[in-house]
């Protein structure tokens, strides 16, 4: 997350930092040497793909060090989830990516780091460009060269967006039912491939696009031992779903609630969906690839049999709540895509990746944990993060 001034460490004093000699035994398989014992630094730890990422770590033996400014609303439970679920093995520094002395301390102890921090939503862009700059791409350029400075090649795998494509403008498609297809039948059959030229739009698809560039760059110019990853919509449990960013979350909650849903276009969008945990495992694939990745992007996302136009996702979840979801319409927003489906090839020869949870089961298990989950006490929260959740207090 992105904004926000306040730098507050999380847990014991110094804890998280390299311990003298000592060797232990981790997931990738070998001993490794005392400078291998750090923690893995997530920036944007407690947002919703960050904080999954940092639990998986942390079940595998790993030390995590969060950093997150705690901007977004809700994530402050995600934080408290993981100190829950891990204590001390997760510790978290409550400061912002502009904060470029702190993040740098950061970076210093980490062995790898997986950059998920980012101002994250379209609309947010055009509202406060300048912001939107200073975050995504400033923010992206601290943590590079806090990294280049060590001298070590600690891995940096970064959190880019099927946004650094544009809105696929020169593609025709043709109308099937509710959903756009491509009248090219190789992008129907297998999606946007990495060839794909570059075309940034918006002032957020050209803030995470320049970040891509200089993360695949410091690669080629400095030997950091970088990669990218261009997601499509990720989704699944604790996902804290806007309107803005995180829609099939955003989608369940309202229909979940009884209130309506807005449609911006005429809902036959299509987007690739993939379940978090298939999210998670590429990340953690790509770390420990690195040496054979270095210096290369990848599209991320659920692929051509993961595919789902908005009014086709609107209707599954219908059957899922028991009740015709309300809709109403609005205008087309800036940038926004008719079609977008990965072609995931590429990074599942390079990774060996499971195959993607297919959607429906996806989805009716995100639908079942928004009804069951309860959000930890806000004593819990205050007392493991040292934050009061808005609301709570008097």
């Amino acid at each position: 997350m992105g904004g926000g001034a306040d730098r507050r460490r999380q847990g014991r004093a110094g804890a998280g930092r390299a311990r003298g000699a000592r060797t232990r035994r981790v997931s990738r398989g070998d001993e490794r040497s005392e400078a291998d014992t750090g923690p893995v630094l997530v920036t944007g730890g407690a947002g919703f793909i960050g904080c999954n990422i940092a639990n998986r770590l942390a079940e595998l033996g790993h030390e995590v060090l969060v950093y997150d400014a705690l901007t977004r609303p809700g994530v402050e439970r995600n934080l408290a989830w993981l100190k829950e679920r891990h204590g001390e093995q997760v510790q978290a520094i409550i400061a912002d990516i502009r904060d470029e002395d702190e993040l740098a301390r950061a970076a210093r102890e980490a062995k790898a780091v997986f950059h998920m921090a980012a101002q994250v939503a379209v609309t947010t862009s055009m509202i406060d460009p300048r912001e939107d700059f200073e975050i995504n791409i400033r923010g992206t350029l601290n943590l590079l060269d806090a990294v280049r400075l060590k001298g070590d090649r600690t891995p940096v795998i970064f959190a880019s967006t099927n946004k650094v494509y544009g809105d696929l403008g020169d593609l025709d498609f043709r109308l099937d039912g509710d959903k756009y297809v491509p009248m090219d039948g190789e992008i129907a059959a297998r999606g946007i491939g990495e060839q794909r030229p570059l075309d940034f739009h918006t002032p957020y698809g050209c803030s995470k696009g320049a970040a891509d560039q200089y993360v695949l760059d410091y690669a080629r110019s400095f030997g950091l031992a970088t990669a990218v990853v261009r997601m499509s919509c990720i989704y699944g449990m604790r996902q804290m779903g806007t309107e803005d960013q995180g829609w099939v979350a955003h989608f369940l909650i309202r229909a979940l609630e009884g209130k309506t849903i807005t449609l911006y276009g005429d809902g036959c969008q299509v987007r690739d969906i993939l379940d978090v945990s298939n999210a998670v495992e590429a990340y953690l694939k790509a770390w420990e690839r690195i040496d054979a990745i270095q210096g290369h992007a990848f599209n991320l996302g659920g692929g051509p049999e993961n595919s789902v136009s908005l009014r086709e996702l609107l209707s599954h979840i219908g059957q899922l709540t028991g009740r015709e979801v309300d809709v109403e319409f609005s205008d087309w927003r800036a940038g926004d895509q008719r079609y977008f489906v990965a072609d995931t090839r590429r990074i599942r020869s390079a990774l060996g990746l499971s195959p993607a949870v297919p959607w429906k089961e996806g989805v009716a298990r995100l639908a079942e944990w928004l009804r069951e989950s309860r959000a930890p006490s806000a004593e819990f929260i205050a007392a493991t993060t040292g934050v009061v959740p808005a609301g709570a207090a008097s």
